[in-house]
């Protein structure tokens, strides 16, 4: 079986499973081995309409039916939807690859509310990934064989780039660095727009030559083989407007001030694991 008719069942159907869904078709994976188990009957007909993907009643129906399960839904009801299709896994003692991309969700919890272990790979993209430009960080458990984790690798590429981690814990890292990240540079983008307009700049100059220049340092960044830091240097002329402008981030103390906040929400992502993982 190619991997573009590999059967794949999105259990739940908001916007990462979407833009997942959406990426594997442009990659040439075919609708109709694509499946979505989604309960508000608006949504599952948008997909079905959108995509030629077949919808499914239960998710029950997904696990003993296709080869991939993606858990698309929100963590605090990931106890629920295990417990909802355990028994026909058990049953059946079908052996899918699950995919999880829930947030804070591990991979202990999700073997204790389906009743066994599981071959899983938990993934945590980032908001890019619904326009196919996302950072995925990707860790497979102990039962993720090689052809199972380089088509883990292959579905969630439909979304952006992908990146092991060796550990688990390694994706609260993740967490805190791409998968809130974008925030941080959007942050950075809101507060030079508002500047350029305090400076005079009308809003929409502003505004597309923010996003113009940040679009063009991510690519100068992803292109080169020069680390951020040395492309820094190269465009900061000694005794230049650039310089005076970094000199006032250093003495502000950027470099302290990022470690602090992405530490936070490293340890905001593993309170939030404990919480979910204490769940029954």
């Amino acid at each position: 079986m190619t991997t573009s008719r590999i059967r794949i069942a999105f259990i739940g159907g908001g916007n990462i499973a979407r833009s997942l869904i959406a990426g594997l078709i442009a990659d040439g994976h075919e609708p109709n081995a694509l499946y979505v188990v989604e309960p508000d009957d608006t949504k599952r007909g948008q997909l079905v309409t959108q995509f030629g993907i077949i919808a499914l009643e239960t998710s029950a129906d997904a696990v003993t039916s296709v080869e991939v399960v993606a858990l698309c839904v929100k963590p605090l009801i990931a106890p629920v939807i295990c417990r909802e299709f355990a028994p026909a896994l058990l049953a059946t003692n079908a052996q899918p690859l699950f995919i999880s991309v829930m947030a804070g969700v591990t991979e202990a919890s999700i073997d204790r509310w389906i009743g066994r272990p599981v071959a899983l790979v938990r993934a945590m993209p980032n908001t890019p990934s619904m326009i196919q430009s996302g950072a995925i960080g990707l860790h497979a458990n102990s039962l993720v064989n090689h052809y199972q984790r380089n088509l883990a690798e292959e579905i969630l590429r439909a979304g952006g780039l992908t990146r092991w981690v060796e550990n688990e814990v390694d994706i609260d890292t993740v967490t805190a660095l791409s998968g809130s990240g974008p925030a941080y540079f959007l942050l950075l983008m809101e507060a030079l727009e508002q500047v350029g307009i305090a400076h005079g700049l009308a809003p929409e100059t502003a505004r597309l030559l923010t996003i113009q220049t940040a679009l063009g340092a991510a690519r100068m960044a992803f292109e080169s083989d020069e680390s951020p830091q040395q492309l820094r240097a190269r465009v900061t002329s000694p005794g230049g407007t650039t310089e005076r402008a970094i000199g006032v981030f250093e003495a502000g103390g950027l470099m302290l001030l990022v470690s602090e906040a992405v530490t936070a929400a490293r340890v905001r992502a593993a309170e939030l694991s404990q919480i979910l993982a204490e769940v029954d």
